[in-house]
């Protein structure tokens, strides 16, 4: 069953079209992450599904009702912001009981509901204190406690860890993919963190310019990228795209001629047709190895390395003025300004067309 169904989904600020005709299905109980560079209107779209933000075209079905004319309260959702906007001024306790003093339930239900929801999320011996002495981390789950006893069909979340640091960002990552599987909830999250979408997500939205680029698992954006963008936003260092000719094409493979930095040919069917055209090969910064002979080798020289204990992040400057990056395993013998040898299996890099979009899939 759809918990959500979003049908050319499309939203105007005078003459601007923000989001472009959107078409998603969300599937009860899923995680799905919107994710994308600012200003691609992920977080339009979530206030849209939440009813902050009217509809300029298109329809919003959620749990098989159109929701379009509904007021967010009687849509069955529930947000947590990117501010915890929690009372100063109230217990833990009402600030997670505040909507159901507003909806005037009885007060066993309300001691109930909070009690629960403060076991879930590890709160019951905070439950008496004041938002200040709390750490970040609690407010942003009492936040999450407050949408929890709404007891909502869909979770929407707007960059909720946004504020808090690196260390306690992690905690609540696996936090919340916890408190998923304990509810077994529909969750829909908005993050510009791709690490963020990566291990929490089972399904990613790619958002780029008010449109979906694509949709899928972690693995499959990560291992099966669409297009260009798809590759470049995905990953963390980024994809290198090095640009070059094609100079054949058949049912076995595509030869590029990369100028300065060599030919190699993908073991992938090429119509004859791609022969001329310019394309861009992607290489995957983890992709890159040392001391081997076989594959595509590439000569480099690291202006900058990162030697981050568990992977060692190499930037090396190219022919064309752009930055190549390599990551590796612990601590390897390269240096700053010393020329070092690289290779990278033909079988794992991307190939794209002039318009960005992929060229069969990487093995």
């Amino acid at each position: 069953m759809s918990a959500l169904t979003l049908s050319r989904l499309k939203k105007s600020f005078g003459g601007t079209d923000v989001i472009k005709g959107v078409d998603l299905d969300v599937t009860e109980g899923e995680f799905v992450v919107f994710v994308g560079p600012s200003g691609c209107g992920k977080s339009t779209l979530l206030r849209m599904i939440a009813g902050l933000e009217e509809v300029s075209g298109g329809e919003i079905v959620i749990a098989g009702k159109p929701v379009n004319d509904l007021p967010p309260v009687k849509r069955g959702i529930a947000m947590v912001f990117q501010s915890y906007a929690l009372y100063p001024h109230m217990s833990v306790f009402e600030n997670i009981a505040f909507p159901l003093r507003v909806e005037r339930l009885a007060e066993d239900e309300v001691r109930h509901r909070v009690g629960e929801a403060a076991r879930i999320l590890q709160l019951e011996s905070r439950l008496q204190h004041k938002p200040g002495m709390l750490s970040g981390g609690q407010r942003q789950r009492v936040a999450i406690g407050r949408a929890i006893v709404r007891e909502p069909r869909i979770f929407l979340f707007d960059e909720p860890l946004s504020n808090l640091d690196a260390a306690l960002r992690s905690d609540m990552r696996v936090e919340l993919t916890r408190l998923h599987k304990r509810l077994g909830a529909t969750m829909i999250y908005v993050t510009h963190d791709q690490v963020e979408a990566l291990t929490m997500a089972d399904k990613i939205v790619v958002l780029n310019g008010g449109r979906i680029e694509q949709v899928g698992t972690p693995l499959d954006l990560y291992h099966r990228p669409q297009n260009r963008f798809v590759a470049g936003f995905i990953g963390n260092p980024k994809m290198n795209f090095l640009e070059g000719r094609c100079t054949a094409a058949s049912g076995s493979g595509v030869t590029v001629d990369l100028g300065p930095l060599g030919t190699i040919t993908l073991p992938r069917p090429g119509s004859a047709g791609l022969v001329g055209e310019t394309l861009s090969v992607g290489i995957r910064p983890e992709h890159v190895r040392l001391d081997q002979d076989t594959g595509f080798r590439l000569a480099l020289k690291p202006g900058i390395i990162e030697r981050l204990g568990i992977h060692t992040v190499a930037y090396a400057p190219l022919p064309s003025g752009d930055t190549f990056v390599a990551l590796f395993e612990g601590d390897p013998p390269v240096r700053d300004d010393e020329e070092v040898t690289v290779s990278v299996d033909p079988s794992a890099c991307h190939l794209f067309d002039s318009s960005g979009a992929a060229i069969g899939v990487a093995a």
